[in-house]
């Protein structure tokens, strides 16, 4: 499949990236993962509600054209002849200078990509039994604007995907400095207690004066509150400690890759032995009829 690069369509192995580019050189910019079913991306909308949202707060472009971006993720679609895939929307820097004082720059057109493909297959055992998952030190810092956002700097959350993996976990579970629950290292964390559906407060979601929620406000997580609530089942975002999760009845993570996938034990600690809870399996499949029944029309 062939990538859009800056308004054109070439071969992944053709896109070049100039080094002088503030992605290259600094890390600066963002990106978007985003799932295609029938030919349309699952809540695109929010996808790039979010991006413009952290170009805007962190500084990379006083505007995004949100519109021309759909257009050309669309375009992306339409060009490939695409049905399912994963696509990526990644937004760099290009020449931006962000050493100078925001009235002397003139920012330079960003480098725009967005590429595709093949879905991630699971082991759909993964969503019958669910996974282990790593508790890692405290990461998630409040005090660093820089997170809640999807920014290029994932080498610390994809080194404890490692390290998770290494130990035979699906998952590293992310504690911020206080020592409360922050996140997965690629996805949201939400607890069932008590008939109750429980997940950290995310980036916006910050009580008026508080600090800074150092937690990514997931699009499949506001889809599945939105599900939750459709469903009469009570949503509570809130401070959780290492003791909700490990009491609690069900817990499960959510990304735009697995959607919803169960947590069966925190390293040794089992929470659940005979499949995936009530809670967390009424969701799954409400949000795969959600997925088909605004993807396919």
């Amino acid at each position: 499949m062939q990538t859009y690069f800056n308004g054109q369509f070439i071969e992944p192995t053709d896109a070049r990236v100039a080094l002088t580019d503030a992605g290259y050189q600094h890390a600066v910019g963002l990106f978007e993962s985003m799932q295609v079913y029938h030919g349309r991306v699952f809540q695109l909308e929010r996808h790039l509600e979010r991006l413009a949202n952290s170009c805007t707060s962190l500084g990379l472009a006083r505007t995004l054209d949100t519109d021309a971006l759909a257009a050309a993720v669309n375009q992306t679609i339409e060009h490939n002849q695409i049905d399912r895939a994963r696509l990526r929307l990644t937004l760099s820097g290009g020449d931006t200078n962000l050493t100078k004082p925001e009235k002397d720059n003139r920012p330079g057109l960003p480098t725009v990509a967005i590429t595709c493909e093949e879905p991630t297959i699971y082991d759909p055992a993964y969503f019958e039994k669910g996974i282990t998952v790593l508790m890692t030190p405290p990461l998630a810092n409040p005090f660093d604007p820089m997170q809640g956002h999807k920014t290029f700097n994932y080498w610390g959350r994809l080194r404890t995907l490692r390290q998770a993996a290494t130990a035979g976990a699906g998952e590293a579970i992310w504690l911020n400095i206080s020592n409360h629950l922050a996140s997965g290292a690629v996805s949201n964390l939400f607890i069932v207690s008590k008939g109750k559906l429980l997940t950290p407060i995310a980036r916006g979601e910050e009580a008026k004066g508080a600090l800074g929620a150092p937690v990514l406000p997931g699009t499949t997580r506001a889809a599945v509150i939105d599900l939750a609530e459709s469903l009469d089942i009570p949503v509570e975002r809130k401070m959780l400690g290492i003791s909700d999760l490990l009491d609690a009845d069900e817990a499960f993570l959510t990304n735009t890759g697995w959607l919803i996938l169960p947590i069966a034990s925190v390293e040794t600690k089992v929470l659940r032995s005979k499949g995936i809870g009530t809670i967390t399996a009424q969701l799954r499949t409400a949000l795969l009829e959600h997925i088909e029944t605004s993807t396919a029309s």
